[in-house]
């Protein structure tokens, strides 16, 4: 069993895989979308979902900070819906407040990495941030 995280942006959408036993997140990739235009980037999802064999979504869920959903909770919430008809797996979301921040304040403190680098795998490591999150809330996957 794998789940892939997903942190869905309004440009991007940032993908991180779990570990076949369900104890680790690994960023993926960052996938290029077009929310005006109705690119939402699904057949490079269908590529890695049958590439590392796919069991299930997590996607965050960018909550207010007083546990309200806005629009970007809204566009999240779509973007699951999209997944469920495309692919009949299942979809959970994780709150994902602070998570940009979290992936932000790793890759300036942690790392130092420039500013640059960090647009180009900020939202691959929210993705792995959101994911781990949900792992470690769930425990270990079973079959």
């Amino acid at each position: 069993m794998r789940l892939m995280g997903l942190d869905v942006g309004s440009r991007t959408v940032g993908v991180a895989m779990s570990d076949l036993l369900g104890w680790t997140a690994q960023g993926v990739e960052i996938i290029r979308i077009n929310e005006d235009d109705k690119e939402f980037g699904i057949d490079r999802v269908k590529e890695l979902v049958k590439q590392y064999e796919v069991t299930g979504f997590v996607l965050g869920l960018p909550k207010n900070m007083n546990n309200s959903l806005g629009p970007r909770a809204k566009a999240s919430q779509d973007y699951g819906e999209l997944l469920k008809q495309t692919f009949d797996l299942p979809v959970d979301f994780e709150d994902e407040r602070l998570t940009t921040v979290e992936a932000e304040r790793m890759l300036v403190e942690e790392a130092d990495t420039s500013r640059r680098k960090r647009k180009r795998v900020i939202d691959k490591l929210a993705a792995s941030l959101i994911l781990q999150n949900y792992l470690d809330r769930k425990g270990p996957l079973t079959k």
